[in-house]
């Protein structure tokens, strides 16, 4: 049997950048859990402590911090987004 990384995205709503991780995300076919910092303000600390950063989108896989919309993007470019993605 093999497993998925768990995806995090920390977002809000009408961010362009979030918008943008959110459709690369889904054109991948990835399932993941958003955690939108606009609706729940209190989870914008968790986000800090967890990527050191204060912008959104911040991305996870697993335990392992991705980076924003620009970092994704990069990986993705880079040929190694979906061997990240990929079962386990």
């Amino acid at each position: 049997m093999t497993d998925t990384p768990k995806v995090t995205i920390y977002s809000t709503r009408f961010c362009p950048f979030c918008v943008m991780a959110r459709r690369l995300l889904d054109k991948k076919g990835v399932h993941y859990q958003e955690i939108r910092v606009d609706a729940e303000p209190a989870r914008r600390d968790e986000m800090r402590t967890r990527s050191g950063r204060h912008t959104v989108p911040q991305v996870f896989v697993d335990d392992r911090h991705v980076g924003g919309y620009d970092d994704l993007c990069a990986l993705d470019c880079a040929g190694r987004l979906d061997s990240l993605l990929a079962p386990r």
